[in-house]
């Protein structure tokens, strides 16, 4: 199984529920497929580089996971199905962008437990 990273704009129209329930969708069918999710991140409402289907703005979404290679034409298939998806971007991590995902979600993690007083 190799480590893959997927990064996919929704649009901006859609309301917090339908967004959930889009990126639900996606990681079911990567689970249904066999695959296992390691991280999953919302990065929210950003400004796009340069209008997609005149919008301007779009919802960004990383999934990190482990999968087997024929995952992914059935992944990309159901993105390019699905309307409320503007962009997606897929690719395998090698062993130096994984360890690095590795490194970055645990100081992430470290970030965010609270600091106790003595």
């Amino acid at each position: 199984m190799n480590n893959y990273e997927t990064v996919f704009i929704l649009t901006p129209v859609l309301s917090e529920a339908q967004m959930k329930e889009t990126v639900e969708k996606f990681t079911g069918i990567l689970k249904e497929q066999g695959a296992e999710i390691v991280n999953e991140e919302s990065w929210g409402l950003r400004k796009l580089a340069y209008p997609i289907q005149k919008k301007t703005t779009g919802f960004y979404q990383l999934i990190e996971f482990k999968a087997d290679p024929k995952v992914i034409a059935t992944l990309e298939v159901n993105f390019r199905r699905d309307e409320r998806v503007i962009r997606f971007l897929t690719f395998r991590q090698d062993k130096y962008a994984a360890e690095y995902a590795a490194k970055r979600r645990s100081l992430k993690s470290a970030k965010e437990q609270p600091v106790k007083e003595n």
